[in-house]
């Protein structure tokens, strides 16, 4: 058996812009059959799973494997003229056949002595074996069909009796024989017959059809089951289902236990010429109502249809190119199936073909063919090996790689790559050199596997670096950094780095930075921290922590600190790898830097190391921290720091330092003329709280009309105004005196009050608590059992009445016997001899 090209039964729901998937795949049965076909022509066909039986012209059956080989010894010369059917059981052991010729053979595949020869001496069209024929015991029925229908039965004795089951309606033109029902064809229409019951089913009539003569149109019937029978005739179909009448039914009426009902009837454009079932679809051989152009018969056509109701859709036609096609009509086809392999046998008289399903192999194969390499990938996702034995993910994913590769679609190769050959170095180092034979390695390259389990040839990985080394170096940057350095041989990329740039002219510096990591990866460190401070890229810091290089940086602080100096602070402060000392004295060259760095220190280590050095760094960089330094701080030199400020002309800084060494007269001085700040002058006395502080602050001012009306209205509240008064000259003009006075005199007249009242208060308080002191001392003490005579040590209550004695308790809570007391004694005896020491 040789498969056709498929271009020979091509569909023609095909467009070209789109190509619809193929229901069904052909095969042109060959072998002995093309000797055979050469010779006669077919005229029916019948097929078994073990065998195929071909009806020739000259009244031969041809016994076929199902590669068209003949089985010798099996030819049966029947006939004289063509053979009208021929009919099989179902076991496969005995055929029956009938022609023109007016003979009738039932022949036994394996004995010949149940071999049955009729020769009735009239038109036999059709014939079928009861589909138990094979049994023992049975009546080994068969029907024939001609002006009548005839059953014939086996009796016991062995002879044949024949039983008349329908006459009068025509020639019998064809037969179908099911389970229990038995269908046949006559001039007026369908008729189903119960086998068993013996008993007709109904009879579906012919429609008319004008200008055509029917009697030139085989009917063909098949059974889909045992209860589904097909009609094919002219150009409509029908779906009947044999279904039990209900009981209401079966009670009211004398009618049979089955009835055949019509589900589905619908019309076609062509003549049929064979009808087949297919899972819940139908299989119809058409043949077209029109002759071509050249007024020749057309190609016969192969239909997949659904139906529903009274309607049909095409899933799928195929034009078939059978040998002679332009000399035959509708009846000169045939077609027949397996059902148990849903396959399909076409029938012309010099040619069979053999139609299928599309198996999942077939259907990828058709995919791969047409460019559907994603389709056929889903086919093989979903069922993996089961029922598939001709294809693999890994097969067709080649062929769809090549497919890409080929067109241009690079990045697509690459993400299929990933998707078929996983982490499969195997499968990826076969196929990774088509990408670096079209240069498109850099495609290629997020897919490949990148863990050093399922890693690569290391010469891989290196044709990929240098790919994007000479043609893209923000990508070869991002591969250093991404890949796993023990993936290829850094030495080696090293080297093609450095060559490349003694001719690299754009992107240096991103060369120079992928050579950083390199280096690092070589555990050259010190190259690599030298490159990253000249490239002033800031991951250096990350190369520091990762690799813990704290103590290489001494020497290159000031770098790190150029490039950014919160990261430098924070590795500096972090590990304490370089001590502080050290730390700055290398920044001692960068004053700046210095400032930074201690500035961060004394805040994690406020102990008032480097205060000093503090003191000079605020004055110079950061003027506002420099005066809360000078006052929560004790650990800096105070005369330094007033020089320091001194040369600034920092006057607040001075005022501050200047009180706390104690000259408060000068710093008085530098607030009213310097700073000419009223409120800090009297905030700066009332701190100090010095008269002679006050009487030089009025000093000060008896010359300025402007302090003098600030004093007067706040001086009262501190001191005495009276001096102030006194001092002011009486030609002076001073603004707002009245008011100033009245002001002053209310602040002073309150602060007396004030006094008063707080005076009050004290005196109360003082009675109170010496009345509360007083009662208190006077109230009795309580002696328990367990206290003791602070003289004698024994318990001051005895209970012998005749040891019992008076007992004196102190303030100071110490008891005594009386009888142990010194004669005259007032004061506690204990506590009178820790006084002494």
């Amino acid at each position: 058996m040789s498969e056709n090209n498929l271009n020979d039964y091509t569909s023609d729901t095909e467009s070209s812009e789109d190509e619809i998937e193929p229901k069904l795949k052909y095969v042109r049965l060959s072998n002995g059959l093309q000797s055979i076909l050469l010779k006669s022509s077919a005229t029916c066909i019948a097929v078994h799973p073990k065998f195929i039986c071909l009806g020739s012209h000259w009244g031969v059956i041809h016994i076929l494997d199902h590669q068209g080989n003949s089985i010798e010894g099996k030819e049966l010369k029947a006939h004289t003229v063509s053979v009208n059917q021929i009919s099989i059981d179902s076991n496969g052991e005995f055929i029956g056949t009938c022609s023109d010729d007016g003979r009738v053979f039932i022949h036994s595949l394996f004995s010949k002595e149940n071999n049955l020869h009729l020769n009735l001496g009239r038109l036999v069209k059709t014939i079928a074996l009861d589909p138990h024929y094979y049994k023992l015991g049975s009546n080994k029925r068969f029907v024939i069909g001609d002006d009548k229908l005839t059953l014939y039965e086996r009796t016991f004795l062995g002879s044949l009796r024949p039983t008349v089951l329908c006459e009068s309606e025509g020639l019998v033109r064809s037969m179908c024989w099911g389970e229990h029902f038995l269908a046949w064809s006559s001039n007026i229409g369908v008729r189903v017959y119960d086998m068993i019951a013996r008993c007709s089913l109904g009879l579906i009539k012919w429609e008319d059809h004008p200008g055509l003569s029917l009697d030139k149109f085989r009917c063909n019937l098949r059974w889909a089951d045992s209860r589904t029978l097909l009609i094919g005739w002219v150009d409509t179909v029908r779906v009947c289902v044999i279904r039990k009448r209900s009981n209401i039914e079966l009670a009211n009426r004398d009618l049979p236990e089955y009835l055949v009902d019509p589900v589905s009837t619908f019309q076609t454009e062509f003549y049929l010429s064979g009808i087949a079932p297919l899972d819940q679809q139908l299989v119809l051989l058409g043949y077209p109502k029109e002759l071509d152009k050249n007024h020749k018969s057309p190609r016969p056509q192969l239909y997949i249809v659904e139906y529903r109701d009274n309607d049909c859709t095409d899933v799928c036609t195929d034009s078939l190119s059978l040998r002679g096609y332009e000399e035959y009509g509708v009846n000169d086809y045939h077609l027949d199936v397996l059902l148990e392999e849903n396959r399909f046998f076409i029938v012309a008289p010099k040619d069979v073909v053999i139609a299928s399903p599309y198996d999942l192999d077939d259907r990828i194969q058709w995919f791969i063919q047409h460019s559907k390499f994603d389709d056929a990938l889903e086919i093989l996702m979903q069922n993996g090996t089961r029922n598939i034995l001709r294809h693999t993910v890994q097969s067709v994913g080649i062929d769809y790689l090549d497919h890409l590769l080929n067109r241009g679609m690079y990045d697509a190769a690459g993400r299929l790559g990933l998707k078929i050959f996983g982490k499969n170095p195997a499968l990826w180092e076969d196929q990774i050199y088509k990408f670096a034979g079209v240069h498109q390695l850099r495609s290629v390259s997020p897919y490949i596997p990148r863990s050093l389990e399922s890693k690569l040839n290391p010469h891989i990985y290196e044709m990929i670096l240098y790919e994007y080394l000479k043609l893209d170096a923000h990508g070869f940057l991002n591969l250093v950094k991404e890949w796993n350095s023990g993936l290829y041989n850094v030495c080696a990329v090293i080297n093609a780095v450095l060559e490349h740039l003694l001719n690299c002219e754009v992107d240096k510096n991103i060369y120079l930075e992928a050579l950083a990591i390199l280096y690092s990866y070589e555990k050259k460190y010190d190259r690599s921290l030298s490159m990253y401070l000249k490239l002033k890229h800031k991951d250096v810091f990350t190369l520091i922590q990762k690799h813990n290089l704290y103590g290489v940086i001494q020497d290159m602080l000031l770098d790190l600190m150029d490039l950014d100096h919160q990261k430098t602070i924070a590795l500096l402060l972090e590990k304490h790898t370089i001590s502080t000392d050290k730390i700055v004295e290398k920044l001692r060259e960068n004053e700046s830097h210095l400032y930074l760095f201690l500035d961060e220190y004394d805040k994690k280590n406020p102990k008032g190391n480097y205060h000093k050095e503090l003191v000079k760094l605020y004055a110079i960089f950061a003027r506002e921290k420099l005066l809360p330094f000078l006052k929560k701080s004790d650990h800096y030199p105070i005369q330094e720091a007033l020089d320091i400020c001194q040369r600034g002309k920092y006057y607040k800084e001075m005022v501050y330092l200047l009180g706390r060494i104690g000259d408060t007269k000068e710093a008085l001085e530098l607030i009213i003329n310097e700073l000419k700040d009223k409120e800090h002058a009297i905030s700066f006395c009332q701190e100090h709280d010095d008269p002679d502080l006050w009487n030089d602050l009025i000093n000060h001012c008896v010359n300025k009309p402007d302090f003098i009306t600030f004093l007067l209205q706040s001086i009262g509240t501190y001191v005495d105004p009276t001096p102030l008064v006194l001092k002011i000259k009486e030609d002076m003009e001073i603004p707002g005196l009245k008011n100033s006075l009245v002001k002053m005199l209310n602040q002073y007249n309150l602060q007396v009050s004030v006094q008063e009242g707080c005076k009050k208060i004290l005196v109360l308080d003082y009675f109170n608590l010496q009345k509360k002191l007083v009662k208190v001392q006077q109230k009795g003490l309580s002696i328990c059992d367990e206290l003791l005579c602070g003289a004698c040590h024994r318990k001051l209550i005895e209970k012998d009445p005749s040891r019992a004695a008076g007992v004196a308790m102190f303030n100071c809570k110490h008891a005594f016997h009386v009888q142990c007391m010194p004669n005259k004694m007032t004061k506690c005896a204990i506590c009178y001899a820790k006084e002494q020491k």
